[in-house]
């Protein structure tokens, strides 16, 4: 049977992503063959930065929807489901200007109903939804929900469900199963899965993605030494130096509570000065782990029950972790292997970096705040210890498919996981046959071990 396809247009805060996903065309509504058929990265930043001229947000995409148009056989394209979902950096823009994040997802809409697929829409997802589709993704991709039996039959497996940590560049999302009490309303999803009932903790961080962060770190060193022309930043690698424009920091909310009194235009030099425990006291600034309403909290007043079970942490989790596995070639199973290699990251100048990274240009300078980052998350933020960290995977695909929401998104609205088990009706032909065959096979047995009986018996008689 032909493939059937489906796209997804994954619109995050630093850039946008196109995925083509194919399944066999006999799928029923139960079956766990969904993978990744091709993905584009589209050139350019993420569709918010587009707000003083939304037009050429929809024009950005035209590349990767041409791609598409090739890699979905043409008599297909009437049938695709096309859909474009945003995250953070479109949660952001909405805070700031919901009149602008309105005209981008418009033009974006445009742009993607002039291509002959059936689009079915371009929304900004919730951060719960962008966390609970995650979960859905790993999971779904990890046959956590249900499998295929060697006999064809629906099997549920009993493995437990993996949380998922998905770190982009303006927020960051926690999900995991939970048997305790989820005392915020707010962070609880059931969802009932092939007939089988998932209650799922779920919380979304807006301000806390990669690139935010980054801006946050900027602001706080400029509210503490806010009229000097150079300012030294702790967590910048020694040897590097770079001019900024005030308004490139505070063109967020998730700054501008912090903007100082001088002019936007104001320019400030930043200077490295490489110091990991400064960094860690600067880093640490960002999450207010006073207040706590709850029995129990992570940072910034938000219940969190205790994390369980095995995790998956992808997006710039996984680059991070990979960065310090691959370019420092330091370990990372414990959280002391995490913070050892910050500081030493923190500690390695800038000239270093770029022997040991020269392809990385762009992001190297920012590799010792991100890691410290990541360690104080994960360790203070979130409690993970010696005992769970080992628990977590640092991965950016399952199999041939990356993890991220994008997937789950469109499974949930095709309708390709349903609430109810799977009908066993095609398992039940396929068992039928398999047990007539068993029949059959036992019968020629039984029929070859008798004729050998009565050949042995006229063989004594005739003796």
């Amino acid at each position: 049977p032909c493939p059937q396809y489906g796209i997804v247009l994954d619109a995050g805060s630093s850039h946008t992503a196109l995925f083509v996903y194919k399944w066999p065309a006999d799928k029923e509504n139960d079956t766990g063959v969904v993978s990744e058929h091709s993905m584009c990265d589209v050139q350019g930043p993420g569709i918010s930065s587009y707000s003083s001229n939304p037009p050429a947000a929809g024009m950005s995409l035209e590349q990767c929807l041409s791609q598409a148009l090739r890699d979905v056989p043409r008599e297909k394209h009437a049938g695709t489901p096309l859909y474009l979902g945003a995250t953070a950096g479109m949660r952001l823009l909405n805070i700031a200007n919901p009149q602008a994040s309105e005209a981008v997802l418009s033009a974006v809409a445009a742009t993607l109903k002039s291509y002959p697929f059936d689009f079915r829409g371009a929304k900004i997802l919730s951060g719960e939804e962008e966390g609970v589709f995650g979960w859905v993704t790993a999971n779904y991709l990890l046959e956590n929900f249900i499998k295929r039996g060697w006999l064809g039959e629906w099997i549920q497996p009993q493995k437990k469900t993996l949380g998922a940590m998905d770190f982009g560049g303006a927020s960051t999302q926690i999900t995991f199963e939970t048997r305790d009490t989820i005392e915020d309303p707010r962070n609880e999803v059931v969802l009932k899965l092939y007939g089988q009932a998932y209650k799922v903790y779920t919380h979304s961080f807006l301000c806390y993605g990669r690139d935010q962060v980054l801006k946050r770190l900027l602001s706080k060193l400029f509210q503490a030494e806010s009229h000097q022309a150079t300012i030294s930043h702790p967590c910048w690698p020694t040897g590097y130096l770079k001019s900024l424009l005030l308004s490139s920091v505070y063109n967020s909310p998730c700054t501008e509570k912090e903007r100082p009194s001088l002019a936007l235009n104001t320019t400030v030099t930043v200077v490295g000065t490489g110091n990991s425990s400064l960094c860690a006291q600067l880093v640490s600034k960002l999450f207010n782990f006073t207040t706590c309403s709850f029995s129990r909290c992570s940072f910034d007043d938000t219940f969190q029950p205790e994390v369980s079970g095995k995790f998956i942490a992808f997006s710039a989790f996984f680059y991070t972790v990979d960065f310090i596995q691959t370019v420092m070639g330091r370990p990372v199973h414990m959280p002391s292997d995490l913070k050892d290699a910050a500081e030493t990251i923190c500690a390695t100048s800038w000239s270093e970096l770029q022997l040991k990274a020269p392809t990385l240009a762009k992001r190297l300078p920012d590799y010792c705040a991100v890691s410290t980052f990541v360690y104080l998350l994960t360790t203070k933020g979130y409690s993970f210890n010696n005992h769970s960290f080992p628990n977590i995977a640092f991965q950016k695909k399952a199999g041939e498919t990356s993890i991220g929401w994008a997937l789950g998104y469109m499974l949930n609205l095709t309708n390709m996981i349903p609430a109810e088990q799977p009908s066993s009706h095609r398992s039940m032909l396929y068992n039928s046959w398999v047990i007539l065959v068993l029949l059959l096979v036992l019968a020629t047995l039984t029929a070859l071990v008798t004729a050998a009986c009565l050949l042995r018996r006229s063989k004594s008689l005739a003796i």
